[in-house]
């Protein structure tokens, strides 16, 4: 519902410097079409590159009606809060948006477009997206994937909100820069207001999780031959004891490669402290193995982890570069930041590994 030419608003209430915001923050950093403005109360007038690190000059304003000189069609909800319910001060901006004319999108787990009042602000032509909506007519996976041509490559996380889609669509624009085929399958928010496809994962009742992945896979995937590298975006981890998410999308993506990503120095969860990561090895040991299983005979060997994608955002050049290589020393796989160094690396090392049931 959203065009990649439609101009937008993000509403990023306070969310601009954390990880609340994460939504917003990865369309200002991915997304192509065009970002009009920014709205966060906490921060007007500010310097969105200074303030983020994103280079983009979008800039940010105190409300609405400060970003409608700039002729906004969409509002997008940029926010990602804990229990996913409209945030507090959000709200007035969120009807403003709606009575000036604007369409809304949002991947709120509270569903706008329900709320009876802001439906009856809804424009003629206008629209509220909610994205976590379970697709229709879903079917249980049966493993359809493992039939396709090209690469497969599943991102997994040692948490939540690590950099798993940031690290596909990294990999997607150094694959499209070369001019190979890559494909993106998008299963949460921010991916799917990106990417315009894909299903919003955590939506769909659990026994047809694996075959809602399995049919956005196959969407994604129409027409691919040989040379077709398919992007799937990871959600949760299987270190969280809130997570699900990890075996539906392997047993809907049936991957060929494995990508895990990890912040670097991180010991435990982020927000449950008392849980600790466990070491890497052992991490890509138990994601192996459970990639293995459920895949239907002579679809090739298993997948492997193919490298590590090690998010460096909090530290400076130096200690990147040493959490870089100790990382890599401490696992015996290849270990790249797409973010902080680009895609192309990352890229290299997937192509250039030869799928094989033993490394």
């Amino acid at each position: 519902m959203l065009g990649a030419d439609v101009p937008i608003v993000l509403l990023q209430h306070g969310g601009l410097d954390n990880l609340s915001g994460k939504t917003g923050l990865a369309m200002l950093r991915y997304r192509q079409g065009p970002i009009v403005a920014v709205v966060d109360p906490a921060h007007p007038g500010a310097d969105l590159r200074q303030l983020t690190g994103i280079d983009r000059a979008v800039p940010v304003v105190g409300s609405l009606a400060e970003a409608l000189p700039f002729a906004p069609e969409v509002a997008v909800v940029g926010l990602a809060p804990s229990g996913g319910r409209l945030p507090e001060g959000m709200g007035a901006d969120v009807a403003a948006a709606l009575a000036a004319g604007l369409s809304l999108a949002s991947g709120l787990h509270s569903r706008l477009g329900d709320d009876p009042a802001l439906a009856a602000l809804v424009q003629p032509g206008r629209w509220i997206w909610d994205l976590r909506r379970e697709p229709p007519g879903l079917s249980v996976a049966s493993g359809r994937a493992a039939g396709l041509p090209g690469r497969r490559l599943l991102a997994v996380g040692t948490d939540m909100a690590v950099g798993k889609m940031s690290a596909c669509l990294e990999l997607q624009a150094a694959a499209r820069r070369r001019g190979l085929d890559a494909r993106f399958v998008g299963t949460g928010q921010a991916g799917l207001l990106i990417s315009g496809g894909g299903v919003a994962l955590d939506a769909v009742r659990i026994d047809y999780a694996a075959g809602a992945v399995e049919g956005a896979v196959l969407a994604a995937a129409d027409g691919a031959g040989p040379d077709t590298l398919v992007l799937i975006e990871g959600q949760g981890s299987l270190c969280h004891p809130g997570s699900s998410a990890t075996l539906p999308l392997m047993r809907g993506s049936q991957p060929t490669d494995l990508l895990l990503v990890h912040r670097a120095g991180q010991r435990t969860l982020q927000r449950l402290e008392a849980f600790p990561l466990p070491p890497l090895g052992q991490l890509i040991a138990a994601v192996e193995a459970l990639a293995a299983l459920a895949r239907p005979g002579g679809s090739g060997p298993p997948p492997r982890v193919a490298a590590i994608a090690l998010n460096t955002g909090l530290l400076d050049g130096p200690a990147a570069v040493e959490a870089l290589a100790s990382t890599a020393a401490a696992t015996g796989l290849p270990c790249v930041d797409p973010v902080r160094q680009g895609g192309e690396a990352l890229l290299d090392l997937l192509l250039g590994q030869k799928r094989s049931p033993t490394r």
